[in-house]
């Protein structure tokens, strides 16, 4: 685990990839599919194929951003008992190992938790930030506060037909880096398109210095490769988790590195002009095995609608 604050140490990964004229990538997989270990051991897989930085979901009942594959993949984690304590667990078991990793979550469960604890059980877990797409505005300043004083990062995400008040906005909210759309609808249900997201990257670039990754849509190395020579991170998610939709656990990690490596390979050719940073390396001990499961037997039901964000 880094030394540094959560935030910081985010911002060092990706401002070192920068360095090296590469974005980071990062790989998105949900705790508890096809099971709470099972998912661990695909992480650290996918940070050995490659990932530079993962990105945990946390199961929601109403996953209102994501397309089937996601769904599917966090309905089977909820069935299966995944709770909030099993996120730690996860993100415990991959900083101890050098991996920086981020949450993906909805608002309703950190409310339900408690936004303070939230942030305060995920620092303590040795989680770098987390990215809510559905922070409602007027929790803004609570989670601003909790996340703060905490030193994690805050990721919110740009649609592709934000105006630029609407971006500047977001952008003004987040830290650590922005989550820009490749594409307008959920996640999995169409390709990025490589020319709004180099074009909405660069409408971020001119409001906020923070880096700027894009996901939505990005499936293989030609996509990766298209969105590479404009943003800091390349996020790849149902791609992933569709690799362990596969007869076995073994058959799909294999799939899972397979795709991994591709992509990873696609950015290694430096795409823009290096930025001097420093760097915090990643690598697996294989301790995850160690990591024993905690309390906070908190469940993930959802307790209301999306309601209106930034």
């Amino acid at each position: 685990m880094s030394e540094q604050g959560g935030r910081a140490w985010l911002e060092s990964v990706l401002a070192a990839k920068r360095e090296r004229g590469r974005p980071a990538l990062i790989g998105y997989l949900p705790i508890g599919h096809p099971s709470v270990p099972a998912s661990i051991e695909a992480m650290f897989a996918m940070v050995e194929a490659g990932v530079d930085i993962v990105e945990i979901g946390l199961p929601h009942d109403d996953p209102v951003m994501d397309g089937p594959v996601i769904r599917r993949a966090t309905e089977s984690a909820l069935r299966g008992g995944t709770r909030i304590a099993d996120l730690f667990t996860a993100v415990t078991a991959l900083a101890s190992a050098g991996v920086p990793v981020v949450c993906m979550t909805y608002w309703a469960p950190v409310e339900r938790y408690g936004a303070e604890r939230f942030a305060r059980d995920l620092a303590i877990a040795g989680g770098c930030g987390a990215i809510v797409p559905d922070l409602p505005d007027g929790k803004a300043p609570e989670w601003t506060a909790s996340t703060d004083a905490h030193g994690l990062a805050r990721i919110l995400v740009v649609p592709p037909d934000a105006s630029d008040e609407r971006i500047s906005r977001i952008a003004s909210a987040c830290t650590g880096f922005v989550y820009a759309a490749g594409r307008l609808g959920l996640t999995g249900s169409g390709e990025v398109d490589v020319a709004q997201a180099k074009s909405l990257v660069d409408r971020v670039r001119r409001v906020t210095t923070t880096s700027v990754c894009v996901g939505f849509g990005i499936s293989t190395p030609a996509h990766a490769a298209g969105v590479a020579t404009s943003a800091d991170g390349v996020i790849v998610g149902t791609a992933l988790v569709e690799c362990l939709a596969a007869p076995s656990l073994d058959a799909g990690l294999e799939r899972l590195t397979t795709l991994v490596g591709s992509l990873a390979a696609s950015l290694h050719t430096p795409a823009r002009t290096p930025r001097t940073a420093a760097c915090v390396p990643a690598a697996r001990d294989g301790g995850m095995r160690a990591v024993g499961r905690g309390g906070c037997p908190d469940p993930l039901t959802s307790t209301g609608e999306l309601t209106e964000s930034f």
